[in-house]
């Protein structure tokens, strides 16, 4: 009788490595530095702001450019895709009453009430100040 060499190992079901054996370990790199856009949240760009709220309606005007919100609809425009920034008192003296003119001609504009009707004044004043650092060379 003559004896056979006994049968090579098998390896086990999957791709798995033979139980008490290792993987080599990962190759050494350098770490990669992140993606853009990844890491921690940058701060915003700073500058001044002006928001005017009622109770339907606001405008916003900060360094990312005009906001309105008109009973639930809003729109924002960047300062770079607005041709012009007009601003008035309503007819009654209640409201401030702002325009935002696109280079295509498309205008919207937002109405927002003073109450008190003596908070129209401070609010010109802030406007004209902040649309002045962002507008400086006019509109």
């Amino acid at each position: 009788m003559t004896t056979q060499p006994p049968p090579p190992p098998q390896m086990p079901y999957g791709n798995h490595l033979p139980y008490g054996q290792q993987p080599p370990p990962p190759p050494q790199y350098p770490p990669a530095a992140a993606p853009t856009g990844f890491g921690p949240p940058q701060p915003p760009p700073e500058g001044p702001e002006f928001m005017a709220v009622d109770v339907h309606n606001s405008i916003v005007v900060d360094v990312t450019g005009v906001a309105f919100e008109d009973h639930g609809a809003a729109v924002e425009f960047s300062w770079p895709e607005i041709q012009s920034v007009h601003y008035k008192a309503s007819p009654n003296g209640k409201a401030l009453m702002m325009a935002v003119i696109l280079p295509n001609g498309q205008f919207y504009e937002c109405v927002v009430q003073a109450k008190p009707r003596a908070q129209l004044g401070p609010w010109f004043a802030q406007l004209a100040a902040v649309l002045g650092y962002y507008r400086p060379t006019g509109w």
